[in-house]
């Protein structure tokens, strides 16, 4: 069956289009519910939301569904993705669901859905939902006498940045820092700052106004200019920027230099070996982390496992080959020791903790080892399977071959949008582009010839 709602990273869209209406939205809540309503016991689901307009309309929808179905819905209001999934676990709920569209502007909103482990869900069970879907649900409502309750829950704030504080390990305050964090006037807004202040640092806070349309405008970890220019404002000792839904961070070091996931992975890996913590021999990565990286876990005596693009998809490694340390290039990084969804907060507090070990400044302590070149383009595609042409495949073959032992090369489709995605990795820059430019132009020819 062919996926119709859901995507890589739950259900997203326009809001008020097609997916996302607060039609959808309350028949997303009555057969989820009706989906995880088993057994005797009362049932309950957890919902939280980012600070979108369009957050209250899809919460009201989503609670009315669900209780429709008979299940108690738990109301948090705006806190980050991996508070929703440790709450899930934490308040023995059913279900756990995020409305955020994560670093996507305000008018785009989008649902995610958490398993009582805190997971997000199976592929096999987002299909089960998008049958249910496409059905008449008038069945599948509650009896009158069974309808579910919905309460707002208190406290659930304090509850996540406890949590987020014991991580950082016991020998470890962060007084003396000077911290600048860009909250993206997303879901973090309130915790975030609240949890490193606690923690004993001096906090510089942008970012921490939302008004329901200014959610990643300008801020957070898309837009890190903001925050860049803040360190130095400052003079910060770090800077760390967080994206809407505060599952993914960008660290920003004293010179206001960036920092992605791929150094913060290294940074984390090195340090948790060297402690005794690293689980399965390395760590988990997409397709898209740079040759950088992997060199530099080879040489300490690590791996690098590699998986598509997708969060979901490295976590699902990780729980089947028991690694503890996974992520993505953009930021995503999971440390499956504290949660089940990559958490922004929680790893640069893993980052806060060897800077203030190791007693040396942030761009020392990250960047630890030098990317190699990376060029990614995209070739937009009308129609056919331009991958599929015999010249394309050729031309394929023939790059991967002229950069078998120095480099890298990926082909893949855009899961979102109508692209071809090109990158090529590797020592020689201008040989890297050329072999993009040469692929792009031969693709490119066959997508207008089409």
């Amino acid at each position: 069956m062919k996926r119709r709602y859901f995507g890589t990273d739950g259900i997203r869209g326009q809001s008020n289009t097609f997916p996302m209406t607060p039609d959808l939205a309350m028949r997303v809540g009555i057969a989820v519910g009706t989906i995880f309503r088993r057994g005797a016991h009362r049932h309950r689901v957890v919902i939280g939301k980012d600070t979108r307009l369009s957050g209250y309309m899809l919460e009201n929808a989503m609670v009315a569904g669900f209780t429709a179905a008979g299940i108690d819905a738990f109301v948090l209001g705006p806190i980050p993705t991996p508070a929703v999934a440790m709450l899930t676990r934490s308040l023995r709920a059913d279900i756990g669901v995020m409305i955020s569209a994560s670093h996507n502007p305000f008018y785009d909103n989008g649902i995610k859905l958490f398993g009582p482990d805190g997971y997000k869900l199976s592929d096999e069970l987002e299909m089960e939902i998008e049958a249910l879907l496409e059905r008449d649900m008038m069945a599948q409502l509650a009896k009158s006498a069974e309808i579910g309750r919905a309460k707002r829950i208190d406290g659930v704030h304090d509850r996540y940045i406890e949590h987020a504080k014991r991580t950082l390990p016991r020998d470890v305050t962060l007084q003396g820092l000077r911290i600048a964090i860009d909250c993206a006037n997303g879901a973090a807004y309130r915790v975030a700052p609240a949890a490193l202040w606690e923690l004993g640092a001096d906090v510089v806070t942008i970012g921490n106004e939302p008004d329901g349309l200014n959610i990643n405008l300008d801020c957070g970890s898309t837009h890190p200019e903001t925050l860049q220019r803040k360190v130095h404002e400052v003079r910060a000792d770090i800077g760390i920027a967080l994206d809407g839904d505060a599952d993914r961070v960008q660290i920003i070091d004293e010179n206001g230099k960036i920092i992605d996931g791929d150094q913060l992975m290294a940074v984390i890996a090195e340090s948790w070996a060297a402690d005794g913590m690293l689980r399965g021999g390395g760590i988990v990565a997409t397709v898209m982390s740079n040759l950088g990286l992997e060199r530099f876990l080879t040489g300490k005596g690590l791996g690098l496992q590699r998986t598509k693009v997708g969060d979901r998809y490295v976590v699902e490694h990780m729980r089947q080959n028991d690694h503890n340390v996974g992520g993505e290039q953009s930021g995503h990084i999971v440390l499956s020791d504290f949660g089940t969804t990559g958490d922004g907060l929680v790893a640069a507090l893993q980052i806060l903790a060897c800077v203030k070990r190791s007693g040396r400044t942030v761009s020392e302590v990250c960047n630890r080892f030098e990317p190699v070149p990376q060029i990614l383009k995209n070739v937009r595609v009308q129609a056919g399977k331009p991958l599929e042409d015999a010249a394309v495949r050729q031309a394929i073959a023939d790059a991967e071959s002229e950069l078998a032992r120095n480099g890298r090369l990926l082909i893949r489709p855009s899961g979102t949008e109508p692209l071809i995605r090109v990158m090529a990795e590797g020592d020689d820059r201008a040989q890297v582009e050329r072999i993009v430019d040469q692929l792009v132009g031969v693709i490119g020819a066959v997508r207008s010839a089409a």
